[in-house]
């Protein structure tokens, strides 16, 4: 979708944010690429900024926003494709330039939009792509509920989708991981799908034994699956608890820990060399909507690695910037919505300001002490 045309130009005024340092000056662009990047008020000709700062395009590794855009309302079904525009554009004024839609496959509850819309999610995204009606750059994180008993037929094909950048192992089994405090489960079962106190005794039961049946020879295979793929697709575990937890992703070969829920397991995680993915609505909001470890406590430790917008996309943003009340400079703050999260998928091309990477860049200014999007571009092309 052009927004703009492809014509070269520089900014200046502006505080660039590079990978080490924040400097007054600006950037020159040509043909979707940063020519130059000079510090000084009288380097650069072109468009002033007034002050207002220069960030790299955010990288979003983990969003379920296209859910809640097709069903806005309970049992309230959208159509597929102005869902995916609508999304699209949500997630493009939130700053983001390249996201991997986190699509689930599997599910605790048989009767969710996820399991009901998943193909139609992955085939519209492709025809939204093809037609050239997106804004940001999509690829596909697949999330894999381990104890789902249709998960390797509904999975395999999905292996070779040139789309696909990441996959993440989850068990949420009621009583471990995310969901150890039962009550905390209950609460939000009831309240987010509706279920009753007598269904959730009745699903318990069901879960725990699906778990048993089905979990642990699901992901044996699907580790082997990704392992055996020519291009290597990485590998996540989430909502880790435990030191058995990390140490089963690291016998499978993941980089990554999303989510973990106490600072134990993500000290661990961090000693075995995983990156830890913490949700930045939880840094937003000060703590986690399930209990857990907040995302500040781990960041306080130097232990959060990658922020993720989960279901809220214009918190990415937000909780970088929050970052640095806990200790973290503006640059390291902001490397965890974009150099971090771009490279731990392989894309070496985007994630920081510097000479001869996309020109992916958006425009954010301090309103009320909050940073507001105040303009995005993608390959130099003004997309919001």
């Amino acid at each position: 979708m052009n927004f703009a045309s492809h014509t070269a130009f520089s900014i200046r005024n502006a505080r660039v944010v590079t990978a080490d340092q924040v400097l007054t000056g600006g950037i020159a662009v040509s043909h979707g690429r940063i020519d130059d990047v000079n510090s000084g008020a009288a380097t650069l000709t072109g468009t002033d900024w007034h002050g207002d700062y220069l960030l790299p395009g955010l990288v979003e590794l983990h969003t379920d926003n296209l859910e809640k855009h097709l069903m806005p309302r309970p049992k309230v079904s959208w159509p597929v494709l102005p869902a995916i525009i609508a999304h699209d554009a949500q997630i493009a004024c939130s700053g983001i330039t390249t996201v991997l839609d986190a699509i689930a496959i599997g599910d605790i509850d048989p009767d969710s939009v996820r399991t009901q819309m998943m193909q139609a999610c992955v085939q519209g995204l492709a025809g939204a792509r093809q037609a050239g009606v997106l804004r940001t750059d999509h690829f596909l994180h697949l999330r894999l509920e381990l104890a789902e008993a249709r998960l390797l037929e509904l999975f395999t094909p999905f292996l070779n989708d040139e789309r696909l950048r990441l996959v993440s192992l989850m068990d949420h089994t009621p009583g471990q991981r995310q969901w150890t405090d039962l009550e905390h489960y209950r609460v939000y079962v009831t309240g987010k799908r509706g279920w009753t106190h007598q269904k959730v005794d009745q699903m318990l039961e069901v879960l725990s034994d699906r778990q048993q049946q089905y979990a642990e020879q699901n992901r044996a295979q699907i580790v082997k699956l990704c392992r055996t793929q020519a291009h290597g697709i990485p590998l996540a575990t989430h909502d880790d608890t435990t030191h058995t937890h990390v140490l089963e992703g690291v016998r499978d070969g993941v980089t990554i820990s999303e989510f973990p829920t106490t600072l134990a397991a993500a000290q661990f995680a961090h000693q075995h060399g995983l990156s830890i993915v913490m949700g930045a609505p939880n840094r937003v909001r000060g703590g986690s909507h399930s209990g857990n470890v907040s995302a500040s406590e781990l960041a306080r430790h130097d232990l959060l690695d990658i922020l993720s917008s989960d279901y809220v996309p214009a918190s990415l943003l937000h909780a970088a910037f929050l970052l640095q009340e806990d200790g973290y400079s503006l640059p390291k703050a902001i490397s965890t919505v974009s150099l971090q999260p771009a490279r731990q998928i392989g894309l070496q091309d985007r994630g920081q300001i510097a000479p001869g990477l996309r020109a992916d860049f958006i425009r954010v200014r301090i309103v009320e002490g909050i940073p507001v999007v105040a303009g995005v571009w993608k390959q130099g092309l003004q997309i919001a």
